[in-house]
């Protein structure tokens, strides 16, 4: 089974975890994933500890695909991990499914990794040089074997100690969750540039279980509710008195991926304390302040334009209408259109809803544009049914730059806005205008406080540019917040793609 080049950027997965006696945990972590479903859609698994002996069921597919009734049955104990996966290093294989898991002298370890390590092929050097033999090509089982590999003259294992000694070996993007025997741990990097956060689930007579979770969405799916996000840096354990920091990494200054707002993180999430929903609706309102259209309807491609688009009615004055339908499950398909059915790619994902389009001019709002596959057909798509005008309005700067910390988005070539400017791209696609948001805006956007509950940590707002304001955005400015250097691919997934001295870090 070869999977289809991505239309849009990819996230490298989800992870969710549990600490909860007389709880089914494997059976809320299964729920978990499901709500994690959009971060990851090739292969889920979940392990699962009673202290002494450990169980994993892996599948490749969607959450629903792997797991059954007798699946879950066979998943026992009080701790639970589990995972959702898109590949970025490593083939989609069942092999490099997660969670991984081993057995150690001193009882089971198995990681739910997010992110990409940027150093891991001199790590894989290194681990096969001290004879440790990998059964996979992906990072995250090297993360799991630097944690099982004891220190010289160790009795018992210390797995805060282990975990710190990997994060200062390790570069580059990780949020973890690790089951071992006697405890959950949930760990950031240094960095923070994949989020993480922690949760309570109310069991009633006064019990509480411990949640970790890639977004706050998970939790609230299976019941449970925010408690704060996993700071940079920091591993945090959890065990039957709750959950207490263990340890934190060197400080240095947070740079979270800036696309979570844009695309990734579902619009029910909190991130940073802030809803993703306001968050993006606050970057359409600035959108149509910068780049106002002459339009009669505004309408977003779905879903993930959604708010953004209703923010751009909402400053300009334009009306927000339905404009584009979604086939939700055909993006999740490997099976290839044929000749016929490849002039209509537009169509296999999009239906127009043409009495909404036919004879208006048309806003049409995106969260993005990446490889650009999408946006010209879309264009067409809209022209097909009626509008007289398609002016194209993307609530993000233009994507010039690859990413090398666990995002999917294609190397400098394959980047539609590569060498390209705003001119040349409307062209291509087809649309009588084009704007961007600026990175400014951007990143004004995220860093203006937005309202939210007052749970979880607070942060400050910072200056209104990316890695100033705590906040990674490369993939517009090139600016990387870690040194990225040439590793070798691992199984022909291009651990960095191909990065030039214009693209090192500063």
């Amino acid at each position: 089974m070869i999977a289809r080049k991505p239309e849009g950027p990819r996230e490298a997965c989800g992870v969710f975890g549990v600490f909860a006696r007389d709880l089914d945990v494997a059976r809320v972590t299964f729920f978990g994933l499901t709500a994690l479903q959009h971060r990851g859609q090739e292969s889920a698994g979940i392990a699962t500890t009673d202290g002494h002996i450990a169980d994993l069921h892996r599948g490749m597919g969607l959450v629903t695909q792997v797991f059954n009734e007798g699946d879950l049955a066979g998943l026992r104990g009080h701790i639970a991990i589990g995972h959702t996966r898109y590949s970025t290093t490593g083939a989609s294989h069942l092999r490099n499914a997660q969670p991984c898991l081993t057995q150690t002298p001193h009882g089971p370890l198995a990681i739910a990794h997010n992110g990409n390590l940027t150093n891991a092929a001199a790590l894989r050097q290194r681990l096969l040089d001290r004879g440790v033999k990998l059964n996979t090509t992906t990072d995250s089982e090297l993360i799991l074997w630097m944690l099982a590999a004891p220190t010289p003259g160790e009795r018992t294992p210390c797995w805060p100690d282990r975990i710190a000694a990997f994060m200062r070996e390790a570069e580059g993007a990780w949020s973890l969750a690790i089951l071992t025997g006697d405890a959950l741990y949930a760990v950031r990097d240094p960095l923070g540039l994949r989020p993480l956060c922690l949760g309570a689930l109310d069991l009633g007579g006064g019990r509480q279980g411990t949640l970790v979770a890639s977004e706050s969405c998970a939790l609230t799916t299976v019941g449970g509710h925010l408690i704060r996000d996993v700071a940079p840096g920091e591993i945090v354990r959890i065990d039957a008195d709750g959950a207490r920091t263990a340890g934190r990494a060197e400080a240095r200054r947070p740079a979270m991926c800036v696309f979570e707002y844009v695309y990734f993180a579902r619009p029910d999430s909190l991130l940073e304390s802030q809803p993703v929903h306001a968050v993006r609706a606050r970057m359409g309102e600035l959108l149509a302040d910068e780049a106002p259209a002459d339009a009669d309807v505004v309408i977003a491609v779905p879903d993930s334009a959604t708010h953004a688009a209703l923010g751009f009615a909402r400053a300009s004055g334009i009306p927000f209408i339905e404009g584009l339908i979604k086939n939700r499950y055909i993006g999740r398909t490997f099976i290839q259109p044929d000749a016929h059915l490849r002039g209509h790619r537009a169509r296999l994902k999009y239906n127009p809803l043409v009495a909404n389009v036919a004879g208006r001019r048309v806003a049409l709002v995106d969260d993005s544009i990446v490889r650009g596959n999408t946006a010209g057909l879309v264009v067409q798509l809209l022209r097909d049914a009626g509008a007289t005008e398609v002016h194209f309005r993307v609530a993000s700067p233009p994507i010039r730059h690859p990413c090398f910390m666990g995002v999917d988005m294609g190397t400098r070539v394959e980047l539609l806005a590569h060498q390209r400017s705003p001119e040349a791209i409307r062209d291509l696609i087809g649309a009588d205008t084009l704007a961007f948001l600026s990175q400014q805006a951007m990143m004004r956007a995220v860093s203006e406080r937005q309202p939210a509950p007052p749970t979880g940590l607070s942060t400050s707002s910072g200056s209104p540019t990316s890695l100033a304001s705590g906040h990674c955005a490369a993939c517009f400015d090139g600016h990387y917040p870690l040194d990225i250097r040439r590793d070798q691919p691992l199984d022909g997934h291009k651990l960095a793609f191909e990065v030039d001295p214009q693209e090192r870090a500063p």
